[in-house]
Order: C-alpha cells, then structure tokens, then sequence
C-alpha cells in the first residue's frame, strides 16, 4: 500500500441496510490498510432509484448502485470493469455462489460491472401476534390473500417503481412473453389480466400505501399495530432481527396463483468501482472485502447487512439471528425475474416511468387497456433510446 495518505469516497442509499455495512467495512478495511481512509456518504432509497449513475461517477470512487444501471455503465464506460482489476478465481466465485441472479444482474456486454453484495426481491412478510390476534393464518393463495386483504390487515407499497415491479411480477407466469418484444411490454390478455389482479387487490388497501415504498410499509407494520401482512415488498432482514423495531416481523416467500408460485422481481445492490477512481488497486482490494464470503457471511450481516454471498444466506447463526429471514425466502430470490438492463431502460422504471400510469389505474380505476397502451408507447420510446 503506498505510504502516502489515500482517500477514497463511496456513496450508498440511506437505510441501516445499505448504510452501516460500508462504514463498518471501511473502518477495517483502514486498520488494516494504515493510510486509507474510504468516506460513505448517503442518498435516499429515491434518489438511489433516479439519481444519474454518470454525476455520481465523477464525484465518487466507489458506489453502490441498482443492476438496470449495468447497461448504461456499459455503453458510457463509467464504471470500471472488474475483469481487469480482480482475480478471476474470485469473480468465478463470486458467479458461483450468486443468490438467483444477482451477480449475473450487474453483467452486461459481457463485463462485470459490479459485485452483489447485497441481494433482494420481494417477499412476504408478516407479524405472527396479529395474524394470531385475528384468527388468521399466513396466506398461501392469491385468494386468500384477497380473503385477508378484505378484513383490513394487508397493505403493499405503491408508489410507481414498486407498482412496476408487481406488474412484472403478474405477468411472470408460465409461457409469458414479458419484455422479450421491442414494440409491447407484455401482451394484451396477459397484461390485461394482471392490471385487473393488482387493481382488485390495490382497492383493498389503505390509501395512505400507495405514497409508500417498502421501508415506509415495513415502518408501519411494526411501529404500529393495524397492518398483519404485507404480500409482496423488498425484502429487509433488518425486520427480523430483536432490538431493531418495535415488533419483529416474520419472512418468507409469496403466494401462489393458478398453481405456480409468483416470481416477483429482482432487487438488491451491487458495489461498483468509478472508472474515475485514481487508487483503483485500493478500490478493488475493497470491494473483495466486502464481497468476500467469510466477510458477507460474519461482519457484513452482523452490522446490519444483507449479503449477496449464497454461503451467508444459508448459514445456521444468520437464520437464528432473523427468524430465518435468509432460508424462509431463498426460494423466492432464486426464481426471481431479471428486469430489462438495456440503455433506456431507466427511464421505463423511474418515478414518471411505466409505473406511474399503473399506480393511476390503481387509485382511480379505467380501462386496463389504455394503461397497456400508455405503458407500451413508453416502453417503446425507452427502446429507441438503445439506437440513438
């Protein structure tokens, strides 16, 4: 390491989840590393979302971002492949342990973009006491869940790109043509039906939920006592663990429909080095620290992480830890859906993207076709972006 003072800067998304590993990380990372100092700064889960990869890449070294930014960074050049600054044996590792999808999530033109450190899909969640209060069981059905919903105690965020991610989610059925045509997101029946499925069960919820992203509805769910389930929302182990919120919440994995289970969409954060990065050596030591699994599976959870390492998902202590957070929703992360990657494709999920008129239809009702015609003009429109 050289002898003169390094400093490198990060930047994450503002939650225990995201926040505390990485400052955790960088404080070994510098006592191990005399000289090396590595500040974290925060943005919000929206911010996170919609905030230009690119501006953060010319003020940051290191940054944790979300995999549909991988095709951007590829046709922009700026993040920093990470063949040319790790070990293969370790990226080969790194593919091999993946939870679902998530490290072949930040792979695109055939470079890796990022390592998942951290990975995330919609889950089920639920607090046993008012399930039991209630006389109710944990729903296994699309229509016990509407059961639940109609006695008041379900609630869901819905704000666009969480409502986005449902739609997805409802067309990822068997023999499904989603976001495989460059003119339609889905075909008419199939995304038809599941705006009529995600309005009859939307109707059913608060309307409080619809200015709420999954930390906000898991917030209430436990400082409160009126919400018992939640049926799909990202998923946060930090619920489950004793001492962090009022009340614990329980995790698992969602309801079936029509026989299959659900696959909902796929989250999680990737740590990527800035192209821009003048210590790039120090970086990628870094980052293989974070990703490494006997750190994933120890130090990175334990300060309030979410691992991306398969080895840390399956480890007993982790499970005690949180209710079995990591093995009750495993099956639901590996069968999760990879949304579109392509440039352009960050426009189709920001907050004025294909959400947005979805959320609309949600709140106000109308005619499923016209939203299915609005969301395939805008996702056409992102498309033409690949070519200009």
């Amino acid at each position: 390491m050289s002898e003169s003072p390094i400093l490198l800067k990060g930047i994450t998304w503002n939650h225990t989840r995201g926040f505390v590993p990485m400052i955790a990380a960088a404080q070994r990372f510098g006592e191990l590393n005399p000289g090396v100092t590595i500040q974290w700064q925060k943005r919000s889960l929206q911010e996170f979302a919609d905030q230009p990869l690119g501006d953060l890449a010319a003020r940051f070294d290191l940054l944790v971002i979300d995999h549909p930014w991988a095709g951007f960074a590829a046709r922009h050049g700026i993040l920093t492949s990470l063949e040319d600054v790790m070990p293969a044996d370790f990226l080969v590792d790194q593919a091999a342990n993946s939870v679902g999808v998530s490290h072949g999530s930040y792979r695109y033109a055939d470079r890796q973009w990022a390592l998942a450190i951290d990975a995330a899909t919609p889950v089920a969640s639920w607090r046993p006491d008012l399930l039991q209060r209630h006389d109710s069981s944990v729903p296994r059905t699309w229509d016990d869940l509407l059961d639940l919903a109609k006695r008041g105690l379900v609630a869901m965020p819905g704000i666009p790109q969480d409502t986005l991610m449902n739609f997805y989610m409802l067309c990822c059925v068997p023999g499904s043509d989603l976001c495989e045509s460059p003119d339609v997101v889905v075909n008419e029946d199939l995304g038809v039906r599941a705006l009529e499925q995600l309005r009859e069960l939307a109707s059913l919820m608060p309307s409080v939920t619809f200015d709420w992203n999954p930390i906000q509805v898991y917030e209430a769910m436990t400082q409160g006592d009126d919400i018992a389930y939640c049926p799909f929302a990202y998923g946060y182990s930090n619920y489950s663990r004793a001492g962090y919120a009022r009340r614990l919440l329980h995790f698992g994995d969602v309801v079936s429909m029509d026989g299959d289970p659900l696959r909902t969409t796929l989250g999680g954060t990737g740590l990527a080095i800035s192209s821009q990065c003048r210590h790039m050596d120090v970086a990628a030591l870094f980052a293989q620290m974070v990703a490494e699994p006997d750190y994933q599976r120890t130090q990175y959870v334990e300060n309030g992480g979410q691992p991306g390492h398969r080895s840390a998902w399956t480890d007993p202590e982790n499970n005690r830890r949180t209710c079995d957070y990591f093995a009750n929703t495993l099956p639901c992360l590996d069968r999760a859906y990879l949304r579109p990657r392509f440039y352009g494709s960050l426009r189709f999920q920001d907050r004025d993207g294909g959400g947005a008129p979805i959320r609309r239809y949600l709140i106000d009702g109308g005619d499923p076709k016209a939203v299915l015609q609005t969301l395939n003009e805008m996702y056409r429109d992102c498309r033409e972006v690949v070519a200009s």
